[in-house]
């Protein structure tokens, strides 16, 4: 096994090496209003029911929208799309057509009012279940009451943000499963 030489680096900096997963679009509808933000500051915090936790920062216009209307959806991106996730992120709601400006095509969902994003192979139909995190850090935590996926690619190209502006694509799969116990998986 190899081993690291290890240098100090600031503590703000630690998130670099620890990002939960790749980046989502997160949607949301209120008040006759749809919007879309870029999030890569998400959890999985239980299977059953399936429980994800999510920072939104209080400045960011969905925020209201997410907190008033208690749901969104949480779309997963592909690599096809890195440059769009980007740009998404680098505007305001509150005065943008998100899925006007960058072609998106929203779709209804089963259990929410918040659009689905047709562009994304996975869409989760979130409804807010838990507020008691959000007045302290910004952080909601939500059940998944639908999941929606397309049947390819079996394990999309997504992409992870690193920070400072680089990311890294989920690539090479590889499989252990036969290393797994069968109630582990």
């Amino acid at each position: 096994m190899k081993t690291y030489a290890k240098q100090n680096f600031p503590v703000s900096e630690a998130r670099r090496y620890l990002e939960p997963g790749p980046v989502v679009l997160v949607s949301s509808h209120h008040k006759g209003a749809s919007n879309i933000m870029t999030m890569g500051w998400h959890t999985v915090m239980e299977f059953t029911p399936a429980l994800i936790g999510c920072v939104i920062a209080e400045g960011n216009h969905s925020f209201g929208m997410i907190r008033n209307s208690r749901q969104c959806t949480i779309n997963v991106p592909t690599v096809d799309i890195a440059k769009t996730v980007v740009d998404i992120g680098n505007c305001s709601g509150a005065d943008t057509d998100k899925f006007e400006k960058f072609g998106l095509t929203p779709v209804a969902g089963a259990q929410v009012t918040a659009p689905l994003i047709s562009q994304c192979p996975v869409s989760l139909e979130c409804v807010l279940t838990d507020t008691t995190l959000v007045k302290k850090y910004n952080f909601f935590v939500f059940e998944v009451v639908a999941a929606h996926a397309a049947k390819t690619p079996r394990y999309p190209r997504t992409i992870h943000y690193q920070g400072d502006g680089q990311f890294m694509v989920a690539g090479r799969e590889m499989s252990l499963r036969k290393r797994f116990k069968p109630e582990m998986l």
